[in-house]
Parts: structure tokens; sequence; C-alpha cells
């Protein structure tokens, strides 16, 4: 694995995803007879959200990359316990950061992407979940199927710094971000063209998008 972690773009996420798909039936390596569908309607209720399932990926590095957000959300996780961020976004940290040949010592106190970095990832998988729930017959109850679980670190002093409380604010409600607006005009135009669906199984689709 390399060292740098290198976010792909809104718009290009989803041409590979949708390429992919009518390629070779697959998202992310991910065949379509391997995505998760749950056997009943029955909702969690967790934080006073519901979700299909209790399962989700345990927070790490892999977890602040929107392409390893929607692998998760294929194969049946519908808690996404999102990397924890910290006012400390710039470190450079010794790889690997654990030394586990007898008892572990962890070296690291970062994340790997900085708190815009970070949101950016969240908010991009947020919208192609969203559209792949409308997309693919694999949500058998009403409403969204998952929940994020935001976390941030380290100490009392780093969370309520200025940057990290705008990182909270976004995180619980997108709709004033500049982002949010732009992902939302990115997909309407994706939508209108509607070729991102052509040679696919899911063609049929578009008018329920357009609606």
């Amino acid at each position: 694995m390399g060292d740098l972690m290198r976010p792909v773009s809104f718009s290009e996420l989803i041409k590979r995803i949708f390429d992919e798909y009518q390629e070779e039936g697959s998202i992310f390596g991910i065949y379509k007879d391997q995505f998760f569908k749950k056997a009943n309607n029955s909702k969690l209720n967790i934080f006073g959200e519901n979700c299909e399932t209790p399962l989700g990926p345990a927070a790490g590095p892999h977890t602040q990359l929107t392409q390893n957000i929607i692998t998760s959300w294929l194969t049946g996780g519908r808690f996404f316990e999102l990397k924890t961020v910290q006012i400390l976004d710039t470190l450079e940290v010794p790889k690997p950061c654990i030394d586990a040949e007898d008892e572990c010592f962890n070296t690291e106190w970062s994340t790997e992407f900085t708190l815009t970095k970070a949101y950016d990832e969240y908010l991009k998988a947020w919208f192609i979940l969203h559209l792949m729930e409308e997309l693919f017959d694999l949500n058998n109850s009403k409403g969204r199927s998952f929940i994020y679980n935001m976390s941030v670190g380290y100490d009392l002093a780093g969370i309520k710094n200025e940057r990290v409380q705008a990182f909270i604010n976004d995180m619980m409600d997108s709709s004033s971000n500049e982002k949010f607006a732009l992902y939302a005009k990115e997909l309407q135009e994706i939508i209108e063209d509607d070729s991102f669906l052509k040679g696919t199984d899911l063609e049929g689709k578009v008018s329920s998008l357009k609606s």
C-alpha cells in the first residue's frame, strides 16, 4: 500500500463506477451477484437514526476514501465508523505506525487527510450512496439504509477549535456548504445527460432519477 491516499473527483468516481458496471458487471471489483440485499425490511434504531444492519468497517484510513465506503455498502455495511479527524491534520509520521512484535505501540496521533479533504470524501460518498440506493434494488425498506458515525479528537481543546467545529457542523448539516451545492449540480447534470447508464441494466431508472 502506498504512503499517500489520493482522492478521486466526484464526477470521475461516478464515471468509473458505471463504466466498470457496464463492462464487467461489477463495482470496484464487487460483482453484482455479490451485492448485499437484506432478506427482510427490518431496521435498527441507533442514535435516533435507522440503518439496515449493525455492520460496517472499523474506523481507519480506509474509511477516509469514498470508494471504500461505497464498497463497504455494496457488501452489507450500513453503519460507517468514519476515521477520526483532529486539528493536527498535517502531521508526518513514520509508516507503519504500529509495532506489534510483542506489545503494540502506535506512534500515530493523526489523520490521513486534512479536515477539508476528509469531509469532502464523506460528502462524495453520501451523494453516491443515495444515487445507488435509487438505482439498485438493494434497499428493502423506505428511507436511507445507512448511518454515518462521526469521530473527532483527540482532546477537548482540539474539538473546540474553530476548524473542527466547522467540520462537525458540516457533517451534521451540509446544506449550506459550497461543496454540497457543487456536487448536487454535478449530479443533476450527469442525470440529465443520462449516458452514464447506457449499456447497463439500469437505463429504465433514469426517469425516476429525474422526477
